[in-house]
C-alpha cells in the first residue's frame, strides 16, 4: 500500500482511505492537531488494508463508500481508540450504523453540497438518453456519419409530458425545479411524506408561467409508486438504499412503464435489478435510461454497457471540483469537531464550513442524538 502523512508527530491520528480534492479538508484537521495518514492508492482498499492502516492508534477515520464500514472495522477502530468516522459521501448505505453506535463512534456525512451537483447530472442524463446523444458520438467519431438524414437518431421529445421523481428529497426536488420549468412538465412524486414545499413552488411558478401566456404545471404526490411508473415520461430515481427500495425497479414495475419512458438513476444501483432493465431495454428499443450508478459496481450487468439505448458514466453525479472539495471539507470537519469535544451544527446549514474560520461544531453527524454529541 502506498500512503503519505501531513503533520507528521500530531497529537492525534486520523487515516484517510483515499487523497481526496482540495487541501481545505487537510488543514482542518493538522489545525486540530491531527497527524492525517492518507492513502494514494487509487484502488479500493479492503477491509484488511484500512485495519493495518488503523493499527494500534487511530482516533479517527475518513472512508468511502465503496468501502464496508460495520462490524470489523468499527471495532478495529475502537480498539484503536478510535472516535469518529465520516464517510466520504452524503448516503451512508456502505455503514452500519448501529456497529458504530454500540462502539461509542461517531458518523458523519456530507450532505448539502451534492444536491444541485447530482440534480445537474441527472438532468444531463436525461438529455443524454432521450435525446441519444451518446449513441450520436460514438456514431459520429467511428467515422460513420455521411451527412444529414430525416431518421438520423431520433430521440424522445421532453415538451408537456409528465416527470416523475422517485424520492422528492434535496436532490430529487432540485432536479424537478432544474428540469420542469423549461420544458413545462407536471411532476409527480413518490416519497413517505408529501412534500409541500415542492409543490408550493410549482403553484407559484404556476402563476409566473400562466401571467406570460404559459400553462399551469401540476405537481403532486403520486397515491403509489406504481401509479408514478404508469403515468411518467421521465422517471428519476433519487431515493436512498433501503430494504424496501432495492430492486424498487425490477421486472414487474418496468413493465408497467410507457414502452418510450426514459429512466435515470443518480441514487444507488442497487435500486435497479440490472439484470432485469438490460432485458427490457433489450425488448424495447425506444424505451432509454441513463445511469450514473451499477448496482454491482464497479462491474455492470452483463450486456449493459452494449446496449445502445442506455447512456452510462461513472458513478460522478457529484463530480465537480467544488463539490468534491467541498465534501472533503465537511468530512474533515465532521472527524475534527468530535475529537476536539465539540457539538453538533444544528441548522442544517453548511456553507459556512466551507471557507473562512472553521466553526467549532460538527456539520452532520448521524447518530449524535444516540451518542449525547
Amino acid at each position: 500500500m502506498s500512503w503519505r502523512t501531513e503533520n507528521e508527530g500530531g497529537a492525534l491520528r486520523v487515516v484517510v482511505t483515499k487523497d481526496l480534492p482540495g487541501e481545505r479538508w487537510v488543514e482542518v484537521l493538522t489545525a486540530a492537531g491531527c497527524e492525517v495518514v492518507i492513502s494514494t492508492s487509487r484502488d479500493i482498499l479492503s477491509v484488511d488494508e484500512i485495519r493495518e492502516a488503523m493499527g494500534e492508534r487511530c482516533d479517527g477515520a475518513i472512508g468511502q463508500l465503496t468501502e464496508p464500514w460495520a462490524e470489523e472495522l468499527f471495532e478495529a477502530l475502537k480498539q484503536a481508540g478510535g472516535k469518529a468516522y465520516s464517510n466520504y459521501a452524503v448516503g451512508f448505505d456502505n455503514v452500519d450504523l448501529a456497529e458504530a453506535t454500540s462502539r461509542g463512534i461517531a458518523v458523519g456525512n456530507t450532505p448539502g453540497v451534492l444536491t444541485e451537483t447530482t440534480a445537474e447530472m441527472a438532468v444531463a442524463l436525461t438529455f443524454a438518453a432521450a435525446r441519444r446523444s451518446g449513441e450520436a458520438e460514438v456514431f459520429l467519431r467511428a467515422g460513420k456519419y455521411d451527412g444529414w438524414l430525416p431518421d438520423l437518431f431520433l430521440g424522445k421529445r421532453l415538451w408537456g409530458g409528465t416527470l416523475g421523481i422517485v424520492g422528492a428529497g434535496r436532490i430529487g426536488s432540485a432536479y424537478a425545479k432544474m428540469l420542469a420549468p423549461g420544458h413545462e412538465l407536471d411532476v409527480l412524486y413518490w416519497d413517505v411524506e408529501a412534500r409541500p414545499e415542492l409543490e408550493s413552488f410549482f403553484e407559484g411558478y404556476s402563476d409566473l408561467n400562466a401571467a406570460h401566456g404559459g400553462r399551469r404545471l401540476s405537481c403532486r404526490r403520486a397515491e403509489s409508486v406504481e401509479e408514478l411508473f404508469r403515468e411518467s415520461d421521465i422517471i428519476s430515481l433519487h431515493t436512498p438504499l433501503l430494504p424496501e427500495t432495492r430492486h424498487l425497479v425490477n421486472s414487474e414495475s418496468l413493465a408497467l412503464m410507457k414502452p418510450d419512458a426514459v429512466l435515470v438513476n443518480t441514487s444507488r444501483g442497487p435500486v435497479i435489478d440490472e439484470a432485469a432493465l438490460v432485458e427490457h431495454l433489450r425488448a424495447n428499443p425506444d424505451f432509454r435510461a441513463g445511469l450514473d450508478v451499477f448496482e454491482k459496481e464497479p462491474a455492470m450487468a452483463e450486456g449493459l454497457a452494449e446496449i445502445p439505448n442506455c447512456a452510462i458514466v461513472p458513478h460522478i453525479a457529484s463530480a465537480t471540483t467544488w463539490t468534491r472539495e467541498g465534501m472533503a471539507t465537511l468530512a474533515a470537519c465532521n472527524v475534527a469537531a468530535v475529537l476536539q469535544g465539540y457539538g453538533c451544527e444544528d441548522s442544517g446549514e453548511i456553507d459556512h464550513f466551507l471557507e473562512g474560520d472553521v466553526p467549532q461544531k460538527a456539520p452532520s453527524i448521524l447518530n449524535a442524538a444516540e451518542l449525547g454529541l
